[in-house]
């Protein structure tokens, strides 16, 4: 039960603080429109996080959700942002 607590609290996690940090964070950077901007950051989460599969409670599950979670949460931030800066160009009488 601890095992699938991890695995979905890292996947959450690292939605939210993906999508977070790309909405207030990186608003102003053109990269993170990039289509490959939301893949390098779910692999390298999962590079930096996948030392903690070493641990004996924690398996490679919750190293491999936090990716995923963080893809997710970079693509929706960037999504977010594209939308919000639309609304923004239009003029208003």
């Amino acid at each position: 039960m601890l095992h699938i607590f991890l695995t979905v609290a890292a996947g959450i996690t690292g939605y939210l603080i993906a999508r977070n940090f790309v909405r207030s964070r990186l608003r102003f950077v053109d990269a993170v429109h990039s289509p490959w901007a939301p893949l390098t950051a779910g692999i390298l989460a999962f590079v930096l996080t996948w030392p903690l599969a070493l641990l004996p409670v924690v398996s490679a599950a919750p190293a491999v959700l936090f990716g995923i979670g963080l893809g997710f949460g970079t693509a929706t931030g960037a999504r977010l942002v594209r939308r919000t800066d639309g609304a923004r160009r239009q003029l208003t009488s």
